[in-house]
């Protein structure tokens, strides 16, 4: 068999996310020919100076790459979670979702301890809406600044006195060694993160059954639960990146306990939700319409489906 092709964006991250695929299938399957990564340079990479909701949301990075997997120049695709679009083409399917790291956010910052210990007027840069809206809620007077970018620059361009703080996703410093540059990571009631924050998923393309086998045998299902448990709040709320939303299950005994909330993008107004059941897509649907009948048209403005 000829090795398997994974196609990736070419962050040091992504690269750090497709190589977890690429062993975890290998330890698995011990005959099997080491996977090849094919880096993908997709628009999101290549136009940094405007927020992702202007050059077409989540998919920038993970449809295009997904159409890599469908077209046949790779077998299989690897995504932070938290990137995949609520619904992705019916030319793939996601085989699997490794186990979740840290869904949390890291606060960092050269100033200050804490959201709370921020200069009056401080900017901080972030190019999250959700963030953005989230940090507004807690303290209007900051100054929100976009910033794109790898980790790594966003780091470098916080030690540059750009910025007096940034927000990070906590899995990401951690997978690539820099957790100790986090000022504190955000409590979830404090700041809940976005849905499939810290997970790692892996597309194919459909019914690409020997891939799929394979797959299954590296899929989380604890993870898997939670995360389509967050992603069924999206489905409702419009899980794009132009609306601040944020969602988080947690196990609990056979079934998941989701949270989820909306906000304006101002951060002025915001309502939050929580359920519990056994059946995930259900709870977190459940979490979605609540939010959607909570926030009304005054909130969500014409974005209500």
């Amino acid at each position: 068999m000829e090795p398997l092709r994974i196609a990736t964006r070419g962050s040091q991250l992504a690269r750090f996310q497709a190589n977890l695929v690429r062993e975890a299938l290998m330890a698995r399957h011990p005959g099997l020919a080491p996977p090849e990564l094919v880096i993908v340079r997709t628009t999101g990479d290549q136009v940094r100076d405007r927020p992702l909701a202007e050059v077409g949301g989540k998919g920038v990075f993970t449809a295009e790459i997904d159409r890599v997997v469908a077209r046949g120049e790779a077998d299989l695709a690897v995504h932070s979670m938290k990137d995949v679009e609520t619904v992705i083409t019916a030319e793939v399917v996601l085989g699997a979702i490794l186990p979740r790291a840290d869904p949390r956010d890291a606060f960092v910052s050269t100033v200050a301890a804490s959201i709370g210990d921020l200069p009056t007027g401080a900017r901080v840069g972030t190019s999250s809406i959700r963030r953005r809206a989230q940090l507004l809620s807690l303290r209007p007077d900051l100054e929100i600044v976009t910033w794109r970018g790898n980790v790594d620059t966003r780091l470098a361009r916080l030690k540059e006195g750009k910025a007096a703080a940034t927000l990070l996703a906590a899995a990401g410093l951690e997978r690539l060694g820099l957790l100790h540059e986090a000022t504190a990571l955000l409590d979830p009631g404090d700041m809940l993160p976005a849905a499939g924050q810290g997970a790692i998923g892996v597309t194919c393309r459909a019914g690409e059954s020997g891939i799929l086998a394979l797959l299954e045998t590296i899929d989380d299902g604890p993870t898997r639960q939670c995360v389509e448990a967050e992603r069924a709040v999206l489905a409702i709320l419009d899980g794009s990146c132009r609306t601040p939303v944020a969602a988080l299950a947690i196990r609990s005994g056979s079934g998941v306990r989701v949270r989820g909330q909306v906000l304006s993008d101002d951060g002025s107004r915001w309502t939050m939700s929580e359920e519990k059941g056994t059946a995930a897509e259900t709870v977190g649907r459940a979490v979605g319409e609540r939010l959607l009948s909570r926030a009304g048209k005054d909130l969500y403005g014409s974005r209500m489906p």
